[in-house]
């Protein structure tokens, strides 16, 4: 069995030596980052499967180490951090996390997320290679490979998380997906997953939409779900769901 490897970028060393510990008690090979001034080497050094990552950290924050690991690497970014305003999770998704833990925490908690997140990227719920192909829907292509979504003449890349869902909307383009179907598809217990981290990916993926020409092509139907418009019209908003 593959024994994964976990980046601790942490700089309280309390902190960094629990998880730790607590990590290799399961089996995972925990390293905690030495250099907080050049993180993106040390991470490219050590190629781990997952990132633990802080937020308030010496010479730049998390937010701008993920964006420089997002330059190299798809591997899950989970930030660990002190904060716990709203937006410190819309900002951390928003500069490329995939999932937000909230200290103090509950190991057990983070455990199950660490897991899931491994098991979407590399193990039981990863894509198997032969299905790996560029996906159609009307004319806007995934390629699943790559995580870049194209329409004419555009590219942009997504998230991990936003493949996964453009891909859901997409396989039911036209047809309502509901929040929990989606919850479902992004994590595999959705009661560890604050609602919010759903509606801010979504977010994330309309922008890029908007950036690739489409404008409102995800609707919003309230209490139900979302829907990828195959028509061409403009988006629809109809009811408070974000």
């Amino acid at each position: 069995m593959r024994r994964y490897s976990i980046f601790v970028v942490e700089d309280d060393e309390k902190i960094a030596a629990q998880l730790t510990k607590y990590l290799a008690r399961y089996g995972y090979e925990a390293h905690v980052a030495s250099r907080l001034d050049d993180l993106k080497r040390e991470f490219l050094e050590r190629k781990p499967d997952l990132v633990l990552l802080d937020i308030n950290l010496p010479y730049y924050d998390g937010y701008y180490w993920c964006r420089q690991i997002r330059t190299v690497s798809n591997v899950p970014i989970l930030f660990v951090s002190a904060r716990t305003h709203e937006m410190d999770q819309v900002m951390a998704i928003e500069h490329g996390g995939d999932d937000y833990i909230a200290k103090p925490f509950n190991l057990e908690v983070l455990l199950a997320k660490v897991k899931s997140s491994l098991r979407r990227a590399y193990g039981e719920y990863a894509m198997p290679p032969e299905t790996r192909e560029l996906l159609d829907f009307g004319g806007l292509l995934l390629d699943r490979t790559r995580n870049r979504l194209g329409w004419k003449d555009r590219q942009t890349d997504l998230t991990r998380n936003e493949c996964i869902l453009m891909e859901a909307l997409g396989m039911r383009a036209g047809e309502i997906v509901s929040r929990e179907a989606l919850l479902a598809k992004l994590w595999d217990d959705v009661s560890f997953v604050d609602d919010n981290t759903l509606s801010v990916n979504m977010t994330r993926l309309r922008k890029k939409l908007e950036q690739l020409g489409l404008p409102g092509a995800i609707d919003t139907i309230r209490s139900q779900g979302y829907r990828l418009r195959t028509d061409g019209g403009a988006g629809r908003e109809e009811g408070g769901l974000r």
